[in-house]
């Protein structure tokens, strides 16, 4: 028999527990024993449960019983979680998280603690909730290298997104609805501005790339400038706006691009039609072309599962994982977000629109423009074709020198 400890009994924690109970009989058919829930760690009571003498407020309870051999943390956040994760590792004992606040800043340094110490540090969770897509990466997709990762690997800005380009709503209503439907926190932050969604691209450029990806070091936009006019100028492209992350391997430099912002995707695109809550990656690898990973990103009992399917696979496991792993990195690891190029997605004002559009086509040689219903004579909207962030930034102050006001500048994905 397995058995686990589980710090933090929220919204995850109790998920876990739950689908340990409720599902015993195929898990010990699939891990080859049984699990068994011995502790939990929180600092609240909860007497009204029928496993209540399982818990304790004092993490050495756990650290101490040798009959623990597996630690889950979803506690969130890196302190404490960071030190009991390494306690634990220290002990032998294998750690399943889903914290990806806390792998993304400090994942190099715990799967390097869990080979030394012969056990493992498992995440599945961290990212896209119940979607499998860690263990793909390192086990089905071992044989390739990967060239590219994109997603939308955040459900409560894409169901934003979602209801401003098909119900016509602005993003402050289409936030309340979140809110009021439990998608999105009261402060909506770590969502909105594209903090979560980094640290999960982080995680999988870790990952695919093999050093560490930290978040400081990711260009990160989120969705609040964006606006219903920007959403019909996607739509006139032939397109829609999504939050992407993605990271890239660029093969004659020994560094990758990574960043989080929102995008025009094309409707072509397998990433187009994801909506709602739903999360979706996708990762190129040069034998397999583009393989797709679909479904909800969050939620009690998508992300309990994730979790459950780490413990049962540490469970059938000796010894610590090989392939599981990436090595530290520095900050120019990342290329700056100045030298990446794409195409651009900008929308001006100017008084004199003829200018305007004359200094746009001598400033953008190839620019498209785009139009939409009831479209101001004060508006004027393109795409550019692929330059460097840090020549738009340049050729934006050329137009701004002239009299136009910059409303909006939007990526435009290749994915």
């Amino acid at each position: 028999m397995a058995k686990i400890a589980v710090l933090g009994h929220g919204v995850v924690g109790s998920g876990v527990c739950e689908v340990i109970e409720e599902n015993q009989d195929s898990i010990i058919r699939r891990a080859g024993q049984p699990i068994e829930v011995k502790r939990i760690l929180d600092l609240r009571d909860f007497d009204d449960l029928p496993y209540r003498d399982k818990f304790t407020k004092n993490f050495d309870d756990i650290l101490n019983d040798d009959e623990i051999s597996i630690v889950v943390e979803v506690m969130g956040g890196v302190s404490p979680a960071f030190e009991f994760s390494v306690a634990s590792l220290k002990r032998g004992k294998s750690v399943v998280t889903s914290n990806k606040e806390l792998v993304a800043a400090k994942g190099a340094q715990l799967l390097k603690i869990a080979k030394e110490h012969n056990c493992n540090y498992f995440f599945e969770a961290s990212v896209g909730g119940g979607i499998p897509i860690i263990r793909p990466m390192h086990m089905c997709l071992a044989a390739n290298e990967i060239d590219e990762i994109a997603g939308i690997l955040n459900g409560t800005t894409n169901f934003i997104l979602t209801k401003m380009i098909k119900e016509g709503i602005s993003f402050d209503t289409a936030l309340k609805m979140a809110q009021d439907l439990g998608y999105a926190e009261r402060n909506p932050a770590a969502d909105v501005e594209g903090h979560d969604a980094c640290r999960k691209i982080c995680i999988l450029a870790s990952l695919a790339f093999g050093r560490h990806v930290y978040p400081e070091y990711v260009h990160t936009e989120g969705i609040t400038k964006i606006t219903l006019e920007d959403v019909a100028y996607a739509e006139n492209w032939g397109g829609v706006i999504k939050l992407i992350g993605e990271a890239k391997r660029i093969p004659e430099r020994e560094q990758i691009e990574c960043m989080v912002a929102p995008a025009f995707v094309h409707n072509e695109s397998q990433l187009a039609n994801i909506d709602d809550v739903f999360n979706g990656v996708l990762v190129r690898g040069n034998a397999t072309g583009d393989v797709v990973f679909y479904g909800k990103g969050a939620g009690k009992l998508p992300t309990a599962s994730a979790v459950v399917a780490d413990i049962i696979h540490e469970a059938k496991v000796s010894g610590t994982s090989t392939s599981l792993t990436w090595a530290d990195s520095t900050d120019n690891f990342v290329l700056p977000y100045d030298e990446v190029e794409s195409a651009f997605y900008i929308r001006i004002s100017s008084d004199d629109e003829a200018f305007a559009k004359g200094e746009v086509s001598a400033l953008f040689a190839g620019a498209s423009f785009l139009s939409r219903t009831a479209k101001p004579e004060s508006e004027l909207a393109f795409v550019t074709e692929s330059l460097s962030g840090g020549l738009l930034s340049e050729k934006l102050a050329c137009l701004e020198a002239e009299g136009a006001q910059v409303l909006s500048v939007i990526r435009v994905a290749d994915c």
